[in-house]
């Protein structure tokens, strides 16, 4: 028997039209590659919206046709969301930091019929202008007496929105009609499209405010530091303005000082973002004696957290959430909010203990591991196994792909995140590495996340990597490359000692590599395949 109640689509348009109704003390604040401040509210972003979904009809876009964008964190970037999804369109987001090779291959991919770019990037465009799809139009992000000088036939944002209605007969569409898509940063083959529908978003969206509820709500003025080109900067364009929460968008300005400042003078009280990015702040936060006016809490995602990052928030007062997820989950599957119960009760180091894992599950989000044969294993903390999901807002392939689709997913249908993990019976996910992370000496495994999180405790260490060299007996063993924070050099055996306290001798790593600075991804996370190729050829000191 099925249930008598009116089935509305579910479509992203409406979150911000929901948004301009009941949120009008809610604002989005710009840093603009012009140089100044933009601030306004989620009422005239629906207006400005429509008026953009006018102009993408005026460049003959379809729904279906996939337009790119090519910005940092702002308001136009948000806009695009909006009115690309909402006429039925996909907001394919193009991470700028990319190689030419794999920006060139997902253009094409994709089949992107328009790109949106920021003036920053037009320097990138103007290099790929052989490379890009035949026909594609190129629409500058800025007014017209910012248009940046090019060879290109460039088209000015404001230009073309600013004789458009601000009023838009959004298409009634299917919730499974497609609206975003991002590519994963490509370290394996070349990049993979995960599509996004307007179901998948949505719910991501309520299952995000849920979840985090503590630090999404009416009232909250929340800086994503992750990227919008980033998987959808973790669903927070959504999330947000849903909640009445405002956006502190920091354009390209991410070194600590420039985060700390915009923070100071908005008053932020919640910052997301990478590991990378809080070593910055950090540092500023150290330098001025003092956290930035009005912050209480900091999401921290895309690479595992060091335990003495956690602690060092903490103990400044600032409530921290290490959470989990990926480009093919929308991203958020795990949040590491502890139960209020807990929170309240448990000592900081009590605290710590469970604030360096992952955390549970959000609503949606089922997890399994599996043994080598993909024998469901138990929940118990202690059985360990590759991770796998399933969920409303996880993909069930990736975008014209049907191999990388068919090799990513389980006779079950649940997708492999390539994670090593376990599950405490409370349901705290615990990610012991990457599969392809895993150090294995001897037989055994050793877990590069567990040494980094010890090393990053010792005060002359900025920055640490772990990673595995080839050994002739033991097959192989860890190599420690650090970014000393000041003029010293830490010294093995102070590793050692510090390593020693929390491991057995025999996982402790054969060497020490200091370097000025570690590799990162594409999306700010430490490249370990960069590492591997860099000491492809090292030369550990008992191999002499």
């Amino acid at each position: 028997m099925l249930g008598q109640m009116m089935h509305r689509p579910l479509s992203i348009i409406e979150i911000l039209k929901f948004a301009s109704d009941n949120h009008r003390n809610a604002e989005i604040v710009s840093v603009r590659t012009e140089g100044d401040i933009h601030r306004y509210s989620y009422s005239d972003a629906y207006k400005r919206v429509a008026q953009l979904a006018h102009a993408l009809d005026r460049l003959g876009v379809k729904q279906g046709d996939r337009v790119a964008t090519l910005a940092w964190n702002g308001y136009r970037h948000f806009e695009l969301y909006y009115a690309i999804s909402g006429m039925g369109a996909v907001c394919h987001t193009i991470n700028p930091r990319l190689s030419a090779e794999q920006m060139t291959y997902i253009t094409h991919h994709a089949d992107d019929r328009v790109i949106f770019a920021d003036t920053t990037f037009v320097p990138i465009l103007n290099a790929l202008s052989a490379q890009l799809p035949q026909g594609m139009k190129i629409v500058v992000m800025t007014d017209r007496d910012h248009m940046p000088a090019s060879d290109l036939d460039l088209l000015c944002y404001e230009d073309l929105i600013a004789d458009c209605p601000d009023t838009y007969d959004w298409p009634e569409l299917d919730e499974n009609t497609a609206c975003g898509l991002c590519y994963t940063s490509g370290t394996t083959g070349n990049p993979k499209g995960a599509l996004y529908s307007h179901r998948s978003t949505v719910l991501h969206a309520l299952s995000l405010c849920i979840s985090l509820g503590r630090f999404v709500q009416e009232g909250t003025r929340i800086l994503p530091v992750v990227p919008l080109f980033h998987v959808n900067a973790w669903g927070l364009p959504y999330g947000a303005p849903l909640a009445g929460a405002s956006l502190v968008f920091p354009g390209g300005a991410l070194d600590g000082p420039s985060v700390f400042k915009l923070m100071d003078d908005e008053g932020v009280n919640s910052a997301w973002g990478v590991p990378t990015v809080w070593l910055g702040l950090q540092g500023e936060i150290n330098k001025n004696g003092r956290i930035p006016r009005g912050f209480s809490s900091v999401v921290i995602g895309g690479s595992a957290a060091p335990r003495a990052m956690i602690q060092r928030f903490e103990e400044a007062g600032v409530s921290v959430c290490h959470a989990w997820g990926m480009t093919e989950m929308s991203p958020v599957g795990t949040h590491g909010i502890l139960p209020k119960a807990q929170q309240d009760t448990l000592s900081l180091t009590e605290r710590l203990d469970l604030q360096q894992f992952q955390g549970r599950r959000v609503f949606g989000v089922d997890l399994k591991i599996t043994d080598d044969a993909g024998t469901p294993l138990p929940h118990d903390g202690v059985a360990a196994g590759e991770l796998f999901v399933r969920g409303n807002a996880v993909v069930s392939g990736y975008f014209n792909n049907p191999d990388a689709s068919a090799a990513s997913m389980d006779a079950e249908g649940w997708f492999g995140t390539g994670d090593i993990a376990s599950i405490r019976p409370d349901g705290f996910l615990m990610i012991q590495d990457r599969a392809k992370d895993l150090i294995k000496s001897g037989g055994e495994w050793i877990s590069s996340i567990d040494l980094e999180n010890v090393v990053m405790s010792h005060p002359d260490v900025a920055n640490c990597a772990v990673i595995a060299v080839p050994h002739p007996k033991w097959d192989e063993r860890p190599l420690l490359i650090i970014v000393p924070a000041g003029e010293k050099r830490v010294t093995k055996d102070e590793i050692d000692t510090l390593l020693l306290k929390h491991l057995a001798r025999w996982q402790l790593p054969d060497a020490i590599e200091f370097v000025t600075e570690l590799p990162l991804t594409a999306t700010g996370k430490v490249s370990k395949l960069t590492l591997r190729q860099t000491f492809a050829n090292y030369q550990l000191p008992d191999m002499g």
